[in-house]
């Protein structure tokens, strides 16, 4: 069975490919590719440095299912790494630490907390990781959890940035989101972090929901990396909610230093996809599960 593949080559002239293809794979997403499986949720297969990295896990309903027709082996996974603690990104943790024991996972402390959401005209929502996921991290083998409270490397070419900075003025967390039901401790997601490859043509970010803001994220990664320039943003940018104040200043942020490819997933939201469209025209390829991106 064959998917959509996204080939991106290097955009230095000259540059050679490095001799092992990145290969990034939408496992779970919002959208998805017949006959592969949708759900709200996100999980990315990364193969780089000989490593199989999953980068979160969606809500556990569809990661099992969508991995085995797209050919992928959950034995193989040697990281996990979580973006952050909610639900639709952290549900399928028992099922890898099932299948793939001595995988390594990377995550921040605060993503096991609870956490709600709280909305004026409903009942207060849990959305931290399960309960069975929590439990499966703490009973994980000696040395297997890392947690992450700064920029760390996982291989040669990879890594992760930890807390991303809050900075700009015209971001929040996209939601309302509680560190209790009664919404009196506001959550401001502090575990939030994407994970960064250094490729020839630049760095490729995968993003998790983007709760820091898009470029917050966008520009901690270039801090990290100095004048390197991005070269690819895949994942959720959470901009599903954003006013049309917030939406303008996220593009015109964007349009002083576009990335080469942006491929919007899961919280993006069709309105600010059909924006970022508009403005960047094909650099922005909307993602969905079975389709591959490879550099």
């Amino acid at each position: 069975m064959t998917f959509g593949a996204y080939r991106a080559e290097s955009s230095r002239e000259g540059e050679p490919m490095t001799s092992h293809p990145i290969r990034i794979t939408l496992v779970v997403n919002n959208r998805a590719e017949h006959p592969l499986r949708e759900e709200h949720g996100l999980s990315l297969w990364i193969e780089v440095d000989g490593l199989h990295v999953l980068f979160d896990t969606g809500q556990g309903g569809a990661l099992w299912e969508n991995a085995a027709r797209l050919g992928f082996s959950l034995e193989r996974i040697t990281h996990g790494v979580l973006s952050h603690g909610h639900y639709d990104h952290t549900g399928g943790v028992t099922q890898v630490r099932q299948r793939a024991p001595g995988a390594r996972w990377i995550l921040h402390p605060q993503a096991m907390a609870p956490r709600w959401s709280r909305r004026p005209d409903n009942d207060p929502k849990s959305i931290g990781m399960p309960e069975s996921s929590v439990v499966s991290l703490r009973e994980s083998m000696p040395g297997k959890v890392t947690w992450v409270e700064s920029p760390m490397l996982i291989s040669e070419h990879m890594g992760v940035t930890g807390p991303v900075p809050r900075q700009t003025a015209f971001e929040d967390t996209g939601g309302p989101f509680f560190l209790d039901p009664e919404g009196l401790r506001e959550d401001l997601i502090e575990d939030d972090q994407a994970l960064w490859i250094h490729s020839p043509g630049g760095i490729i970010v995968c993003a998790g929901c983007c709760h820091s803001g898009l470029i917050n994220t966008l520009n901690y990664v270039r801090r990290i990396h100095g004048e390197t320039p991005i070269r690819a943003v895949i994942g959720g940018f959470h901009l599903l909610h954003a006013d049309p104040s917030r939406l303008g200043n996220t593009l015109e942020a964007l349009r002083r230093d576009p990335p080469g490819l942006l491929a919007p997933c899961h919280c993006t939201g069709d309105g600010a996809t059909e924006a970022l469209k508009a403005v960047f025209t094909d650099r922005v390829v909307p993602g969905c599960a079975g389709m591959s991106f490879v550099f």
